[in-house]
């Protein structure tokens, strides 16, 4: 079983930078997809970025395209942790953030592809 605990959420200016973090317990962390959703009031939930499994040759990022340049996932060298650092945020970005893992080691944009979830944490960007 993984367990995600996310941090980093808040609220920030337009033009403003925020990283969250999400800390996975649980084994065989490396063999899991990871990926960052996010939710706004009224919306469905929206894939944001996802990194692959740890494989021989490393690991591939992916973004919508409403965050390509402006954020950007990666897993942390030292611990089990997956970061999102949000660079150039607007306030279309005002949403609930979520972690979550895919154990088969795959990517999706797809909430249904994912088998834990953190519990999500607020991202507010002003004017």
């Amino acid at each position: 079983q993984v367990q995600l605990v996310e941090s980093g959420g808040g609220l920030v200016q337009a033009g403003g930078s925020l990283r969250l973090s999400c800390a996975a317990s649980g084994r065989a962390f490396s063999s899991y997809a990871m990926a960052w959703f996010r939710q706004a009031p009224g919306k469905e939930r929206e894939f944001v970025a996802a990194i692959t499994a740890i494989s021989w040759s490393g690991y591939s990022t992916y973004y919508a395209d409403s965050v390509k340049g402006r954020f950007a996932i990666s897993r942390g060298n030292a611990k089990n942790t997956v970061y999102l650092q949000m660079n150039s945020l607007k306030p279309e970005d005002t949403a609930v953030y979520y972690c979550a893992a895919d154990s088969s080691g795959y990517y999706g944009d797809s909430p249904t592809e994912y088998d834990y979830w953190g519990q999500g944490t607020q991202v507010t960007v002003s004017l």
